[in-house]
C-alpha cells in the first residue's frame, strides 16, 4: 500500500476509533427486524443464484467492517448455526463488537482488528461475506474485492455495496467543501460538527447546500454528519464503474440487493407502450446497460447495493416463468426462513377467519408496490408451509378443498383449474420473495 493510501486508512481508523459506528446501544437487537434479517440471511442470496434452499448450520460468515457488531449480530440471527467472523480497522469498534454478540449470548464469533487486504492472513475461508457500507471507503475497489475473493469458497457470496455518485451528489460536494474550510485535515470531531452546523445556520435558506444537503435530523444527530457530511475517504460510484471493478476483481453480479427497485420497465406508464427506439433497443441491452439507465432516469438508492460471487460456478437455473407443467408437479415449496415466524402466521389466520386480505408487503424488504396483499383463499392454501415444505401437488389438493366449485358456473372445480390458480399464485409471490420455489432435477 503507498504512502497515500495508508494515510488514508490512518484517517479512516482515526475517524472510527473516536466515533465507532453504528451508535446502537448494546441491548437492542435485531431479532424481531425481519426485513433486516431477510437482506443479511444467506439463504436469500443463494437462492437468487441457484434456485436451491441452503442450510446455515456449519457455514462460515465473515462481516467485513463490523464497525460496532449490529450487523453481525443480525447475521448470527438471520444465520442459525453458523460461524460468525468480524473484521474492522477500528480495535475501539471490535471492542464494542465483542461485547454486543457476547451479551446477546452469541459464542460462535470472532473479531479482530484488520483490513480488508489483511483477510488471507486469517487463514479461513467463508461461506458468505457481508462487506456492508466499506467499500465506497477503500482506496482501491478492485483490491478490496480481490482480497474478499481471496478467501470466498467456490460456491460462496459476497454482499457489498458502492454510494452512488448521482444520487449522493450533494453530499460530495459538501464534503469538498468542508475539506476546502479545513474541517476533514484530521479525523472530524464534536467541533467540526458543531463549525458544520454554525456555517449551515449562517447560509440563506436558498443556497443550493442548505436546500439540498443539510437535513432536519442533523440539528441533533453527530453521528448522521459524521457519516455523510464529514465522512473520511467517502466515494460515489456509477453502475458502469461496479462492472468495472467486479470485472478487473474477476467476479461475477448475482442480484442487486433489493432486486425489485431496479427494474427498468417499471418506470414508465405502460410497459407495453414504450417509445418506438426504447422498444426496439430494449430486448438487445445488457444487465449493465439496464440498470445504468434505470439510475441515470430514477437516481433514487443510495447504495449500489449488489451480491457478487466467483464467476461460472452457480447451479443451472431455468426461471419459474418457463417452467414446463412437469417441473412444476414435481416442485418443492417452502416459505422463506424469515417469514416462517409465529408472528406472521397469526396474522395470516387472523385474516382468514376474518376473510380479510394479508398485507404481505409488511414484512418483504423488497416488494415492488407500497401495498400487496395475499388473497384470503391463497393465503389458507399456504398455511401449512409454515409446518414444513409441499408439494405444488398437495398445494393443488388442497386449493380444490377451499374452492370446491367455480364461483360463477357452480362447477366443480377441476384440478387443471386448480393447477393453474396454485400456479399463478406461486408464480407471483416466488418473484416477490415470498416464497422460495425448488425444481426437481
Amino acid at each position: 500500500m503507498d504512502t497515500q493510501a495508508s494515510d488514508y486508512i490512518e484517517k479512516m481508523r482515526q475517524q472510527f476509533d473516536a466515533a465507532p459506528y453504528p451508535r446502537i446501544p448494546l441491548d437492542s437487537s435485531p431479532k424481531n427486524n425481519i426485513k433486516l434479517l431477510y437482506i443479511h440471511s444467506l439463504v436469500t442470496a443463494y437462492y437468487l443464484r441457484n434456485q436451491k434452499l441452503i442450510e446455515t448450520e456449519g457455514k462460515v460468515i465473515l462481516d467485513a467492517g463490523c464497525g460496532t457488531g449490529y450487523k453481525a449480530l443480525a447475521l448470527a440471527i438471520a444465520n442459525p448455526g453458523a460461524k460468525i467472523v468480524g473484521i474492522d480497522l477500528s480495535e475501539e469498534s471490535v471492542k464494542l463488537a465483542r461485547q454486543r454478540l457476547q451479551y446477546h449470548g452469541i459464542e460462535n464469533a470472532e473479531f479482530y482488528a484488520k483490513s480488508i487486504e489483511d483477510l488471507p492472513n486469517l487463514a479461513l475461508e467463508f461461506d458468505y461475506i457481508n462487506a456492508d457500507e466499506v467499500l465506497y471507503l477503500m482506496p482501491d475497489t478492485a483490491a478490496a474485492l480481490q482480497a474478499m475473493k481471496s478467501v470466498l469458497k467456490p460456491e460462496g457470496i459476497i454482499r457489498t455495496n458502492l454510494h452512488s455518485s448521482l444520487q449522493r451528489s450533494q453530499f460530495y460536494k459538501a464534503q469538498k467543501s468542508f475539506t476546502i474550510l479545513g474541517l476533514m485535515e484530521e479525523a472530524p470531531g464534536e467541533l467540526e460538527v458543531q463549525l458544520v452546523r454554525e456555517t449551515a445556520k449562517a447560509l440563506k435558506h436558498n443556497v443550493g447546500f442548505k436546500a439540498t444537503a443539510w437535513k432536519p435530523e442533523f440539528e441533533n444527530d453527530d453521528e448522521r454528519i459524521l457519516v455523510n457530511l464529514l465522512l473520511q475517504g467517502d466515494k460515489g460510484y456509477t453502475v458502469p464503474q461496479m462492472f468495472s471493478a467486479l470485472r478487473s476483481a474477476d467476479l461475477e453480479l448475482v442480484s442487486m440487493v433489493n432486486w425489485h427497485q431496479w427494474q427498468l420497465l417499471d418506470l414508465f406508464k405502460k410497459s407495453e407502450k414504450l417509445p418506438d427506439a426504447l422498444a426496439k433497443k430494449l430486448p438487445h441491452f445488457s444487465l449493465e446497460e439496464r440498470l445504468h439507465l434505470f439510475e441515470l432516469l430514477h437516481s433514487v438508492s443510495r447504495l449500489l447495493d449488489f451480491w457478487c460471487g466467483h464467476p461460472n460456478t452457480a447451479k443451472a437455473v431455468v426461471p419459474v416463468a418457463e417452467w414446463s407443467s412437469s417441473d412444476w408437479q414435481g416442485a418443492l415449496v417452502h416459505i422463506h426462513p424469515q417469514l416462517k415466524t409465529t408472528e406472521i402466521k397469526e396474522e395470516m389466520v387472523a385474516c382468514i377467519k376474518n376473510i380479510q386480505s394479508f398485507e404481505i408487503s409488511r414484512y418483504l424488504p423488497f416488494a415492488k408496490d407500497p401495498v400487496l396483499f395475499l388473497e384470503n383463499t391463497a393465503g389458507a392454501c399456504l398455511l401449512p408451509l409454515f409446518e414444513r415444505p409441499q408439494s405444488v401437488t398437495s398445494l393443488v389438493e388442497r386449493w380444490q378443498k377451499l374452492k370446491p366449485v367455480d364461483p360463477i358456473t357452480l362447477n366443480p372445480t377441476d384440478s387443471e383449474a386448480a393447477f393453474n390458480n396454485v400456479k399463478k399464485q406461486l408464480t407471483n409471490l416466488e418473484q416477490i420473495g415470498f416464497v422460495l420455489l425448488e425444481r426437481k432435477h
